[in-house]
Formats: structure tokens, C-alpha cells, sequence
């Protein structure tokens, strides 16, 4: 598949180590979801590979820790120009990869680049205190620094502000970064670092490896160097990064997997409601790890609400490839997606959920599954239990407010939930019960760059964003002066 630019330069296949893109013997085929055609072969990294990004990024960080905070903010504003200059093209690679529609991949490249723009500013913005002392003789100061040499692993559902959520806080921090974006998706990550590289980010403060997760996560793990790890993917992964980097002691942030109830109450602007749910949970074709899981809605409106969203869904939706106008959703990332979605659909039927709309493999292609929606589903079943990554709906009654908190958190994770209602003292108890990071309140959209992004539970630790972002990029130094009064 040929992709059209404006700028072919952004069309980067090796990885990128020490302001250099390097070659390698073995590739990885970067395909079209849609139809599995052709778009890159990348350069497939390895240890030594890793390696040498990792004492590149060391080298590296010495003299950049040191930039004034001003200096790094002015070059990262360049960075941040620079991406929203290549908007489109940024956006036709990260469809051509990822499958998403033209609207959304644009959406995303804004999204990612406003962490760039947010932490350049917060770059000047990281303060220390004095502390009262306890005697006359002594001083009390607090600095803070950055962690060091910070390895980033990112998905494929959001190639671009993934790695843009991370790049931009260390660097901002004073940090140098490894990054290791998903093999599905490459092309994104190694068209920013070109952006980076023109920006005047010195070499080795960002270095980009693409290749084997395990061989590559080991290498990051292992590391003595490597002194911080933030990943973003499932929970079953994050748990096994953290325990490789409790042999170091690395400190880590992690945000993982998520299986968010969005509750509907009966005092809920219904419409209001139902567009929510739309934007929540068929954003990226389902594929996100803050998107509507489990649709909880309350017994008095329940009938109305399903005839409402099933009606809007048929009537707003069209499934197809993401380049071609009017289509709101493309595919999954691969037929194995599809058949996930697909089997978690077919057991849910089977346990007793209703099928009103899709819940068949789409003839678009083997990545394609069409909007689909079950009612009379349970807590028990798949489609409750399971995180989804698809464009599936699972309508669930509740009786009571209390039964609405206890289904929404019968779960291990806690990313995202989100409820509707039109009761400010309902608004405080439910905002407060539910054991979530993140809770959209009578709003689907939920991350900007100014909120704090991260789950409880075993959807993680850490917050990406806002002015807690920096945290994890950070140390905290005690300096107590004495002699004062000599």
C-alpha cells in the first residue's frame, strides 16, 4: 500500500538510536488491517539493539538534565509545532496501520501533541520547598530531579499519543527515554521521533526500538541503567514488567487494562446519555482501555434507552475502511481481535443474553466486526467480565442505586467509569463509590492533557497528564544544611 504525503521524509523503517536511524538484518511487515496489504517492512531490533539505546540514553542524560528548564520547554514547543505542521500526514500513516477513520486519527495526533505543548510549560514548573527546620542551626531544603534513563512500552490502539504521554513528561523532567512501541503500529512512533530529530532533540535523549516485546522488555527490565518503566497494555503483562523490575528496584507506572460501567439512572437527559455512550464506547472502534464495557441502566428507562441507542446506532454508524468518507468505524487490529470479540458475543448468547443488533463477523474482512449490542446481560457473563476491545454494547438492569455501585465495582480494575444522572447529591455518592481513577460524570470524553490519567486496582499505578504528570519522572532530595549559626 503506497501512502501519499506531503512530507515522505516521515516514512521512517529503521530504528532510531543515538540521533541515527539503524538498520537491521530482520523486518516486520507493517500491514493494512482493512486488508492486510502491504505498507512497511521495519527494521526489527533485538538485544544488542536494545542495548545500545539504553547506553545511549545514559550518555545522553548528563547533559541534558542539565539544560535549563526554559531550554528544554523552548525545544519541546518546537517539537510540538512540528507535529500539528504534519497533522495529516501523521494521520494518514496512523490510519494506514492502525485502521481507525481519518477523523479520529487526526483527533489523536492533536490529543497526543497537547501533552507535548502541556509539558513544555510544565518544564518550567517544578518546584522544591524549604521546610521550617528543627533547630536555628539548620536548614531544611527539598529539590527534586530527574529519575534518570526512563524505558516507555507502548500499545497499538493509540500509536501516537501513547508514546507522546510519555516522551513529553520525561523529557520535560530532564529525563532521556527508550522506547519500544507495539510491532503492530511502528511507523507512527518512528515518524514523531523523525519530528523530534528536526526539532533539535539532542541525540540520545530519545532513541526508538522496534522488535520482539520479550526479548526487548528483558533487556529494559534487566537494566541497572534504566531506572524508571512506564507501560501502557493489559494488566496480565503490566503485572510481569513489574515483578522483572523488582530486581532493580526500577520505579514503574503503569496503565492497564480496564472494564468501564457506564450507568444510567432514570433522572438522566436520556439523549444526553445515549451520546455519550456513542463517543465512549464506539471511539476507535471499541478499541480503548477507557471506553464503556458494561451499560447499566436502571429498569423504569430501561426499554426506552435500548430502543433508543439500538435506533441511533443503525442509523449513525457505517463500518468500513478508515480512508473512505463517510465511515465512522474501521477495523479491529486483526482477525484475532475479531474472533475475541466474537467468541465473547457467542458465550454471552449462550448464558442468556439477547442479541438486538450485529453479533456476526462483518464480510468487510476478517478485521471487520460490526456495532453490536446484547441486552439482558448479567455480571457473570463474558461480556461483563471481560475486558472488550470491540464495538460491543452489553445492557445490564439495575434496580437501585446501591445495586448500580455494587455491579459497577464487582470487578479487580479500576481505570474508567462513567454515570449519568441529574441528582447533585447522587452526583457526590456515586462520584465517591465508584473505585475508579477516573469517573465522567454526565460526559463520554474524559482525557485531555490538563487531567490526571490512571487507574486504581489492577488497572495500575501512576498519572499520565496534568500537573501530577511529572511525579513519576521524578526524585524527591533532602539537603539539610547545618552550621548556620557559626
Amino acid at each position: 500500500m503506497a501512502l501519499h504525503l506531503n512530507d515522505s521524509g516521515l516514512i521512517k523503517t529503521r530504528a532510531y538510536i543515538n540521533g541515527e536511524w539503524i538498520s537491521s538484518r530482520n523486518s516486520i511487515s507493517v500491514r493494512n488491517p482493512c486488508d492486510s496489504s502491504l505498507i512497511a517492512r521495519v527494521a526489527k531490533a533485538g538485544c544488542f539493539e536494545a542495548q545500545h539505546a539504553i547506553d545511549s540514553a545514559y550518555q545522553a542524560l548528563q547533559p541534558w538534565q542539565a539544560k535549563a528548564a526554559k531550554e528544554r520547554a523552548s525545544i519541546l514547543r518546537k517539537w510540538f509545532n512540528l507535529i500539528m505542521e504534519s497533522q495529516e500526514d501523521l494521520a494518514k500513516i496512523l490510519t494506514a496501520e492502525q485502521g481507525k477513520v481519518l477523523a479520529e486519527a487526526r483527533a489523536e495526533i492533536a490529543y497526543g501533541a497537547s501533552y507535548v505543548e502541556w509539558f513544555a510549560e510544565e518544564a518550567k514548573r517544578i518546584y522544591g520547598d524549604t521546610i521550617p527546620a528543627p533547630s536555628s542551626d539548620k536548614r531544611v531544603v527539598c529539590i527534586k530531579q530527574p529519575v534518570g534513563v526512563v524505558a516507555c512500552i507502548t500499545p497499538w490502539n493509540f500509536p501516537n499519543a501513547m508514546l507522546t504521554r510519555k516522551i513529553a513528561p520525561a523529557l520535560a523532567a530532564g529525563c532521556t527515554v527508550v522506547c519500544k512501541p507495539a510491532s503492530e503500529t511502528p511507523l507512527s512512533a518512528l515518524a514523531i521521533a523523525e519530528l523530534a530529530h528536526r526539532a533539535g532533540i539532542p541525540k540520545g535523549v530519545i532513541n526508538i526500538v522496534v522488535g520482539n516485546a520479550h526479548e526487548i522488555g528483558r533487556v529494559l527490565t534487566k537494566s541497572p541503567l534504566v531506572r524508571k518503566l512506564t507501560f501502557t497494555g493489559s494488566t496480565e503483562v503490566g503485572k510481569s514488567l513489574v515483578a522483572d523490575c523488582s530486581t532493580t528496584l526500577k520505579k514503574t507506572s503503569m496503565e492497564l487494562g480496564g472494564n468501564a460501567p457506564f450507568i444510567v439512572f432514570p433522572d438522566a437527559d436520556l439523549k444526553a446519555a445515549i451520546s455519550g455512550l456513542m463517543a465512549s464506547k464506539f471511539r476507535n472502534s471499541g478499541q480503548t482501555c477507557v471506553c464503556t464495557n458494561r451499560v447499566l441502566v436502571h429498569e423504569k428507562i430501561y426499554e426506552e434507552f435500548k430502543q433508543k441507542l439500538t435506533s441511533t446506532i443503525k442509523e449513525n454508524l457505517v463500518l468500513g475502511h478508515g480512508d473512505r468518507e463517510g465511515v465512522t468505524n474501521g477495523p479491529l487490529i486483526s482477525q484475532t481481535a475479531c474472533e475475541t470479540v466474537d467468541r465473547i458475543v457467542q458465550v454471552s448468547l449462550a448464558k442468556g443474553a439477547k442479541l438486538e443488533l450485529g453479533g456476526k463477523p462483518s464480510r468487510l474482512g476478517v478485521c471487520f466486526y460490526p456495532p453490536t449490542v446484547l441486552s439482558d446481560v448479567t455480571n457473570d457473563m463474558p461480556a461483563a467480565r471481560e475486558e472488550v476491545f470491540g464495538p460491543l454494547v452489553s445492557l445490564i438492569r439495575f434496580t437501585s442505586e446501591e445495586q448500580a455501585i455494587a455491579i459497577a465495582n464487582d470487578t479487580d480494575v479500576g481505570l474508567a467509569a462513567y454515570f449519568y444522572t441529574r441528582d447533585i447529591g447522587r452526583v457526590w455518592r456515586m462520584g465517591e463509590a465508584l473505585e475508579y481513577g477516573i469517573v465522567g460524570i454526565n460526559e463520554g470524553i474524559i482525557s485531555n492533557e490538563m487531567a490526571p490519567f490512571g487507574g486504581i486496582k489492577e488497572s495500575g499505578h501512576g498519572r499520565e497528564g496534568s500537573k501530577y504528570g511529572l511525579d513519576d519522572y521524578l526524585e524527591i532530595k533532602y539537603m539539610c544544611m547545618g552550621g548556620i549559626d557559626d
